[in-house]
C-alpha cells in the first residue's frame, strides 16, 4: 500500500525558512518523550499549538522508527559523543515540516497488516495518514545515514479583510 519515497523535500526555498529548530536525542526510548516536549515547546513558541496533536503523532512515530530500526543494536551514547539521532522542525509561511535523521542507510519499508488493533508496525501508515506527504533521503557528505520527514500544509494567513 506505501512504498517508501527516496525522494527529497518538495521545492522549498530553505532562505525562505520561516523558524528552525532541532534537538539531539538520545538512543533511548526515553527520547520519544524528550521529542514530544521539545515538539510542544517549539510549536507553542511559533503559536502553532493547534496542530500539536497531528504533529506530535507524526514526531512520536518517526523518532520511534529512528530508534528501533535506524540505530545498531549496540548504539550507546558515550560522554562527549553526538547523540544519533536528530529532530529537526522547520517553518515556512505555508508548511511545516518535521524531519528525523540516524545514522542507518537502510531505507523505511512499510509493514502490510491488516490487523489495526496492533501496537507495532503501523508507523508509517500513520505518518501516511496524518501528514500531507513524507519521504526520506539519504544524507551525503560529511554526515551519514538517511532524513525521514513529514510535511505539513499550514492554512495560509492573508494580511486581513481586503476593502475596496
Amino acid at each position: 500500500m506505501l512504498e517508501p519515497l527516496r525522494q527529497g523535500l518538495p521545492p522549498l526555498d530553505p532562505a525562505a525558512v520561516s523558524d528552525a529548530a532541532s534537538c539531539a536525542l538520545p538512543a533511548r526510548y526515553e527520547a520519544v518523550r524528550e521529542a514530544r516536549r521539545f515538539t510542544r515547546r517549539t510549536l507553542d513558541q511559533w503559536d502553532m499549538g493547534d496542530r500539536f496533536d497531528d504533529v506530535c503523532l507524526v514526531v512520536s512515530e518517526l523518532v520511534t522508527n529512528a530508534l528501533r530500526h535506524g540505530l545498531p543494536a549496540s548504539t550507546r551514547c558515550a560522554t562527549g559523543q553526538e547523540p544519533p539521532v536528530r529532530l529537526h522542525l522547520m517553518r515556512w509561511s505555508e508548511r511545516l515540516v518535521c524531519a528525523v535523521r540516524d545514522p542507518s542507510h537502510d531505507s523505511p519499508v512499510t509493514r502490510e497488516t491488516d490487523d489495526f488493533s496492533a501496537e507495532s508496525g503501523r508507523g508509517l501508515f500513520l505518518v501516511d495518514s496524518f501528514s500531507d506527504s513524507w519521504g526520506w533521503h539519504p544524507l551525503a557528505g560529511a554526515l551519514s545515514g538517511k532524513v525521514v520527514w513529514a510535511l505539513f500544509r499550514l492554512p495560509r494567513h492573508d494580511a486581513g479583510p481586503h476593502v475596496e
